[in-house]
């Protein structure tokens, strides 16, 4: 009888993902987190969280406020369980099961139902569109400041000056030629092995350490850059919290309420932390940063060759930034076919950096 699951533990506090080895007792779970940290947590503590995971995972919590969380994948958990402590196995059940109480809702319910689908799936989104095209840059810049705070704390991050400095040339060459930008872009690296990238509202760009680890040109990083402002200028991360966040921040951007954008800082890490963006989100980030690369003379093979790196080491586990849908392989062949339509003359960029050293600016 297997005695242990594979899974991922959220602390309540932060949006990292630890990946811990779950080992199961009679009386409660022993969680043994990369790097030696144990942690227990009685089932009498323990409750199943309400939110439904992709790939047949379900999620653990204890603690109240934001709570803790343990994501687990479901069947091989509740298998174990069965066999390991029957009596507890009764508080948790198979996610996948609901479908069929949701038909039954469906048929008893069908009026309501229907109108809740359709504001759910399409005035809900259609709001947060039209309010996130319309709020101050103002507000985003203190949205995003808030979501900063969580996603990358003071002491997570790198300051090496001499890194910062060669980031800022790069985000200065990417912007010269952009005349559409209202923002202040700010890159803050934060010293974590996860090879991610993400855009915060008003401006804000977290670049992980394992990210600049795995990039080999400052082309390479140009074109993560370029791809991340492109999700900022369309305001793909302020439409995408203020459609997934409770109704609070909509009401809040609707107002105007700075306030209320400021205390949204820790859902909407958690937000943006998981967040996949839609197929269309993110092809059109990938085509405009292929523009701005060509218009700022800066060679777009680097954002293709940067995916291609990526692709070759296959025992990386890929986050939502890297493999969110079209398939990997796919947007490098749709990436070299909008470099090739482009060509530029292009000059090395920033010919006179030490790379090398760069990529330790987090010792």
């Amino acid at each position: 009888m297997r005695t242990y699951v594979e899974g991922y533990y959220l602390d309540g506090q932060t949006v990292t993902r630890h990946q811990v080895t779950v080992h199961l007792t009679p009386n409660g779970l022993k969680i043994m987190i990369e790097g030696g940290t144990m942690l227990w947590w009685p089932f009498e503590e323990i409750r199943q969280s309400p939110q439904a995971y992709s790939k047949g995972q379900i999620g653990l919590e204890k603690g109240g406020g934001i709570p803790e969380t343990l994501l687990v994948p479901g069947p091989l958990f509740l298998q174990s369980l069965e066999g390991i402590a029957p009596e507890m196995a009764k508080k948790f059940h198979d996610t996948t099961r609901r479908k069929h109480w949701v038909m039954i809702t469906l048929l008893s319910a069908l009026g309501i139902v229907a109108v809740s689908i359709l504001l759910y799936f399409w005035g809900i989104p259609a709001m947060a569109s039209l309010v996130a095209s319309h709020v101050p840059v103002s507000w985003e810049e203190h949205l995003g400041q808030a979501v900063v705070q969580h996603l990358a704390p003071t002491e997570k991050r790198c300051l090496d000056p001499a890194g910062h400095e060669m980031i800022d040339k790069i985000v200065h060459q990417l912007t010269a030629s952009y005349s559409k930008n209202p923002y202040a872009i700010r890159v803050i690296v934060v010293n974590d092995r996860m090879v991610n990238a993400l855009a915060a509202p008003g401006g804000y760009i977290i670049i992980f350490n394992g990210l600049i680890k795995h990039t080999r040109t400052t082309e390479e990083l140009a074109g993560v850059l370029a791809h991340e402002m492109q999700h900022i200028f369309h305001r793909h991360a302020t439409r995408a919290l203020l459609q997934h966040a409770s109704s609070a921040l909509l009401l809040a951007a609707m107002l105007g309420d700075a306030r209320g954008a400021t205390s949204f800082g820790l859902e909407g890490a958690r937000i943006l932390g998981m967040l996949r963006y839609s197929r269309q989100n993110e092809e059109e980030a990938d085509k405009e940063a292929i523009r701005m690369l060509v218009a700022s003379r800066i060679d777009p093979m680097g954002f293709v060759t940067f995916f291609e790196g990526i692709e070759k080491e296959k025992s990386l586990k890929l986050p939502a930034y890297l493999s969110t849908h079209p398939e990997l392989g796919g947007r490098i062949d749709r990436l070299r076919r909008l470099a090739g339509e482009s060509p530029v003359q292009s000059a090395k960029l920033l010919p006179d950096d030490n790379w090398e050293a760069f990529q330790g600016m987090c010792k």
